[in-house]
């Protein structure tokens, strides 16, 4: 079992979110919230609007999201979901641990994968970087869904 951060539209109450919740890709339990513990540009780029966690530490700000425990199987689907390597590199981040579901957390903070990108086009670093994502948040920038495009 390992721990990911997901901070996008895997998120609850986001488009993606019920990857997360079908068993035949395998096991998604909700452990908490959570920041990471250094800041990342997250940005919403490209013809769909997609958010993207920038593999730039120390940049933008400590992004908010939800840490799941997943097992292995859910853990390669969500590399096939989320185009890894091509389009997003998994890799290991400490998240800050905001709330943990059940009450005694594993401490202040836990190692989690996430999908950040290291390719991206050069002008996405000029973007607007956000500290936390909502599909219909007040950028404007409304996510395009997979089945639309």
């Amino acid at each position: 079992m390992a721990h990911v951060f997901v901070y996008g539209t895997l998120k609850r109450g986001q488009p993606n979110h019920r990857v997360m919740l079908d068993g035949a890709h395998g096991l998604a339990a909700f452990r908490g919230r959570g920041r990471t513990a250094e800041p990342y540009p997250l940005v919403i780029a490209g013809e769909h609007n997609i958010p993207r966690l920038l593999q730039l530490p120390g940049r933008g700000h400590c992004v908010a999201g939800e840490i799941y425990k997943v097992d292995d199987k859910m853990l390669r689907f969500l590399d096939d979901f989320e185009g890894c390597p091509a389009m997003y590199q998994r890799t290991a981040v400490q998240v800050r641990v905001l709330e943990w579901e059940g009450g005694a957390g594993p401490g202040d903070s836990v190692q989690c994968f996430v999908y950040s990108t290291a390719t991206y086009a050069p002008e996405w670093v000029h973007l607007p970087y956000h500290d936390s994502y909502d599909s219909e948040g007040s950028h404007g920038l409304r996510y395009n869904p997979r089945e639309n495009r």
